[in-house]
């Protein structure tokens, strides 16, 4: 199978080709989901005893496959939290699979893992956490914030022997992320939500905690608080939670997944205030630093921590720990153990433009959202649900209902021109259905808001 003939050195020139073609195209399509049944009457048996060949299984992905898939890049996709890696970005990718380097230990992915980390290091300086924080690149958000409520569990039980077998509680509010309760589920952990329109504040937590019994108080071993939530952008009350969590001798976490990109733009650095307190930090690089999927990161305030929560013991990998292997071993700080060096393609691209791009192009987003506050509240068919935030934009269509929302959705959808999703935003009222913008694509342009805006007329 690993034999180098003439059609497997055709097919690779093809495949790069085509990467080349991708990479380059400043007109991307939208393609649009087909059913699995239509697929197969397409595409058929492609995995058989014989093979069906690279030149025929290639022909079916760029005929069929990936025109029924969405690309996160292009420039009208505006819904969820859509992704805009950059053109180094991707070509290291391509490069980081073809150097098949194992990313868990030092020992074999020595040179690797040097330049992750000097990532890393730039996206712990965001933070302003204290010198010794670090942190490793993971799968994405669930993973980094699995990985930090290990740890934070496991630090609760050491700290009380009378936790080892006792059930812990998470507080959050009711607009973190999905993965929270996700994660939640995996420990065996109960979340509690708290019930706010926006921003969870230190006055929500501290009526919370005085009003929770004292069996209750003694099982909260971490509080997450959001640095820009996926629905909306809102940021929390990082400083006041930061100040509550201390005081209180709880583990703070905050999830900027998507957020955490605008840690490195100077006009909203001064919302994240009080990150620096935390005692994890999540942040995806595959979101807002413009990196391909998938990469995540879990950022600790004390390494050694994570460390002894998720290092991994085996005979085999004993030769790990001798000195002649010693390093950072990635593995050691989340819940993976193989693992691909996904933080190069990041690293190549900070390489490549320079922190001072990535600043302006996250500057970019936020100028875009901005932008589409302005354009929503001139047009009179459309208003704005509450002010940009970071880069997201809730608005309402005037007179519609869920159903006209989702038939727009799809009407541009599959008709190639937009992907702009809608949502739900918690009113005094009750949920009401609204559409909402997600600016990430720096190439995403003003007439591209005005011809959506158009659509809903």
């Amino acid at each position: 199978m690993h034999n180098v003939d003439i059609d497997l050195v055709e097919m690779s020139l093809d495949i790069i080709k085509y990467a080349i073609s991708r990479i380059s195209d400043t007109d991307p399509k939208l393609g649009f989901p087909r059913k699995a049944e239509e697929l197969k009457a397409l595409v058929g048996d492609t995995v058989t005893p014989e093979g069906i060949g690279g030149e025929r299984a290639f022909a079916l992905f760029k005929d069929v496959l990936v025109k029924a898939s969405v690309p996160i890049d292009h420039p009208r996709h505006l819904a969820f939290v859509p992704a805009s890696p950059t053109r180094a970005a991707v070509m290291f990718d391509l490069v980081t699979s073809a150097t098949s380097v194992h990313g868990a230990f030092w020992l074999e992915g020595a040179g690797c893992i040097f330049a992750e980390n000097q990532a890393m290091e730039w996206l712990v300086s965001l933070t302003g956490m204290p010198a010794g924080a670090f942190g490793v690149f993971t799968s994405g958000g669930t993973e980094a914030n699995l990985s930090a409520m290990v740890t934070a569990r496991e630090y609760w039980r050491e700290g009380d022997e009378r936790n080892s077998k006792t059930r812990g509680i998470v507080i959050a509010s009711n607009g973190a992320h999905s993965s929270i309760n996700a994660m939640a589920k995996v420990i065996d952990a109960d979340v509690l939500l708290i019930e706010t329109e926006s921003r969870l504040e230190s006055s929500h937590l501290a009526e919370t905690l005085a009003q929770m019994s004292a069996e209750d108080r003694a099982r909260v071993f971490a509080v997450i608080a959001t640095a820009g939530t996926t629905n909306a952008g809102i940021i929390d009350d990082l400083a006041g939670i930061a100040t509550i969590c201390r005081s209180e001798e709880i583990w703070f976490h905050v999830d900027a997944a998507y957020g955490g990109g605008a840690l490195a733009a100077r006009s909203v650095r001064h919302l994240f205030n009080g990150i620096e307190q935390a005692d994890s930090v999540t942040i995806d690089p595959h979101k807002w630093l413009f990196s391909p999927y998938d990469c995540g990161a879990i950022i600790y305030r004390d390494p050694k921590l994570a460390k002894k929560a998720h290092a991994q013991e085996g005979s085999y990998l004993d030769i790990f720990s001798d000195e002649g292997a010693k390093g950072f071993n990635p593995s050691d700080y989340q819940i993976q153990l193989t693992r691909r060096v996904r933080g190069l393609p990041l690293w190549f691209s900070l390489a490549t433009h320079g922190t001072d791009r990535y600043e302006k192009a996250i500057e970019r987003g936020i100028e875009l959202a901005q932008i589409a506050g302005r354009l929503i509240s001139e047009c009179e068919h459309t208003e704005l649900v509450r002010e940009p935030s970071l880069s997201c934009v809730l608005y309402r269509r005037k007179g519609w209902e869920a159903e006209d929302y989702r038939a727009w959705t799809y009407k541009n959808h599959k008709s190639g021109f937009a992907l702009v999703a809608p949502t739900k935003w918690r009113n005094p009222e009750g949920p009401e259905t609204v559409s909402r913008f997600c600016f990430i694509n720096p190439d995403t342009t003003e007439k591209d808001i005005r011809d959506i805006l158009f659509t809903m007329a």
